[in-house]
């Protein structure tokens, strides 16, 4: 069956909150019901929104997979600390990183975290906690891309006809499934939520995995995520829907202290965008590119060339895996 939009410009906050609530408390019941919290807007909203309808009968966890930015598990936890909203963070790293090995292949490296995370992470923790639902900010345009085999994301799964509780041994929540990304801000703001969680550009299910070109390998991962780092400070001042940097596979020549070298290459992306399905490259100034590329090349040795994106979505896509 399809999902009924429901347009951010036609949508009434306030009522959209409450009908949730009641639809979350009525399922959940006297039960428990568990989270996973990434720091995105999608999962911080549904997060804070699930937190409203069954206090402490929702038990959120960070899953820390080895794959996300640097020292956000510690972040986030901290941020909604300052809300009264609990967070545990289980660390995950070998359980994804032995996932992943091996796999070259984006739907696979997907299909792998997918997985991982619901398969393995997630069930422990529901047979742990007695929960018998999990809690997810799967969104519109999640469903969109994966219906239409552009992309699967990781957090669909009727639209592929398959059962969670059959596959994973719980059911599965989404009371943002009629939302896009613009929809699901108002419902941040809606919340409460500080502005830096709701209008925090996004961030994909698959974290940092989803910028590896190829094999996802620690040290891959440890190269992203300072290339990444890099990226968002220089560019944290620029109107934008969400930049990123990207590891590409192949390795390319350079010069390093005047002899040939061959090293990586990372590919930024910078996008402007209102719901992420399409999106075109923001005009950055070129003095912008050229320090980016030049503070990426001096502070990750591995690194000896920079691009940069120029193409509109479609033909592109925002993440490259």
């Amino acid at each position: 069956m399809k999902t009924k939009e429901i347009k951010a410009k036609n949508m009434n906050t306030k009522i959209f909150i409450e009908e949730k609530v009641r639809e979350i408390r009525n399922i959940v019941g006297d039960g428990m019901a568990i989270n996973a919290l990434s720091g995105g807007v999608d999962s911080s909203v549904v997060t804070a929104l699930g937190h409203k309808a069954l206090g402490n009968k929702l038990k959120t966890y960070f899953i820390d997979n080895g794959i996300m930015r640097k020292r956000e598990p510690e972040k986030v936890k901290a941020e909604f600390k300052k809300l009264g909203i609990p967070v545990e963070i289980i660390d995950a790293s070998q359980a994804f990183f032995d996932a992943l090995r091996g796999i070259a292949d984006p739907e696979e490296k997907r299909e792998a975290i997918t997985q991982t995370f619901y398969k393995k992470i997630f069930a422990d923790l529901v047979t742990q906690s007695g929960a018998k639902y999990l809690l997810q900010g799967t969104i519109l345009t999640d469903i969109d891309e994966t219906v239409a085999g552009i992309k699967r994301q990781h957090n669909v799964f009727a639209q592929l006809d398959i059962d969670p509780q059959k596959a994973f041994g719980y059911k599965i929540l989404e009371p943002l499934i009629q939302l896009r990304k613009d929809g699901v801000r108002k419902v941040g703001r809606g919340l409460g939520l500080p502005e830096s969680m709701f209008n925090r550009f996004p961030f994909p299910g698959p974290a940092l995995a989803a910028r590896v070109i190829g094999e996802v390998t620690p040290e891959k991962i440890a190269i992203v995520r300072k290339a990444t780092a890099i990226v968002e400070a220089q560019l944290k001042d620029v109107k934008a829907f969400q930049y990123l940097a990207i590891l590409h596979n192949d390795r390319v020549t350079g010069m390093r202290y005047g002899k040939r070298v061959f090293g990586n290459q990372i590919e930024i992306r910078c996008w402007n965008s209102t719901d992420a399905r399409k999106a075109a490259p923001t005009r950055l100034p070129f003095t912008v590119l050229e320090k980016m590329a030049a503070k990426i090349t001096k502070n990750i040795p591995e690194v000896v060339s920079v691009t940069y994106n120029i193409t509109t979505k479609p033909t592109s896509t925002i993440e490259a895996v």
